[in-house]
């Protein structure tokens, strides 16, 4: 009953409630806030702390930005969703938010697509060497099964397309990258997406900070190969890895194109099977699938695990 009262007191005031309406829509940061409600920063951080304190927000610190989202909990959802239900569509200060956060995600769309055009150059040359991403993502599709899942972990989203395939069969989908610019472009196509049940934070692949056995589907696509240590990455997965879930890894068999490793800081060059399977061994995993998709220099491979039960 506290924390009802709480959760509240937190929400019952205008600037806080326009707050979660705009957080209701995705998260943000503090200075977008501050330039949506036209208000200082100390005293949009005040209200923010309030409210992080009633537990109906998440703060999330990537270097010298700090991201705000609705706290997932059961309570403050649900006591969130109640009260935004009874706001009038019609008011002209809700409206006017609203406006304005439009006019924060157009910016951030134009800043991505900015970011893509001075760096397409290199990705094309990437791309030109393999099959066609539309074919590996159908492919990675049809491995997990098209089933609806609770929760999904995209490991290294980089643009946050892997979140854009499975968010139509996931509830709660997130993405960690540890670079901030790429976070940026992620946040910008779930906005030009509309995927409103994902998001994205900065994060480790070794450290995802995630509980064990929360992540019904975990997704790593292209990224092993920048990993300094693979089976670190994989355990680590493992141990966030639902019983009945699976981890799908796409990625290049062995190759010899060195200018990956030179010009794009590829580690590695490839994956053989009895490698990646034998790390996913090490790791408490047993392969249940493996495809192989044929189409230019690069080959690529696609890797479904799951946990494994028992004694071989």
């Amino acid at each position: 009953m506290e924390q009802l009262l709480l959760a509240l007191r937190a929400i019952a005031e205008t600037t806080r409630l326009r707050i979660v309406a705009l957080l209701a829509k995705g998260e943000l940061t503090v200075g977008e806030i501050v330039q949506i409600l036209d208000q200082s920063q100390p005293r949009v951080s005040r209200h923010l702390k309030l409210m992080g304190e009633a537990h109906l927000l998440e703060r999330v610190q990537e270097g010298t930005l700090v991201f705000y989202r609705l706290s997932e909990a059961g309570l403050s959802q649900e006591l969130m969703n109640c009260v935004l239900s009874l706001v009038p569509a019609d008011d002209a200060g809700f409206k006017a938010d609203m406006v304005a956060l439009d006019t924060i995600r157009a910016e951030r769309v134009a800043w991505a697509q900015e970011y893509f055009r001075k760096n397409a150059e290199s990705w094309d040359e990437i791309r030109s060497l393999y099959i066609s991403e539309s074919q590996v993502e159908e492919a990675l599709l049809a491995m997990q099964g098209r089933k609806n899942i609770n929760r999904m972990l995209d490991i290294g989203t980089g643009t946050g397309r892997m979140l854009d395939v499975f968010c139509p069969y996931v509830t709660h989908a997130t993405g960690i990258d540890l670079s901030r610019e790429m976070l940026a472009v992620a946040r910008a196509n779930m906005v030009e997406k509309g995927l409103a049940n994902a998001q994205v934070r900065q994060g480790d692949m070794y450290s995802l900070g995630v509980e064990d056995n929360s992540q019904d589907l975990i997704v790593f696509h292209q990224v092993l190969h920048f990993a300094l240590d693979p089976l670190a990455a994989i355990k680590e997965a493992s141990r966030a890895l639902s019983s009945d879930g699976c981890i799908l890894i796409a990625d290049f068999a062995p190759h010899e194109e060195e200018f990956l490793r030179i010009e794009h800081a590829h580690r590695r060059l490839g994956f053989a099977d009895e490698e990646i399977v034998g790390l996913a061994k090490s790791a408490g995993l047993q392969l249940r699938e493996i495809k192989h998709l044929d189409g230019g220099k690069l080959q690529v491979t696609l890797w479904c695990f799951t946990k494994r039960v028992g004694k071989e």
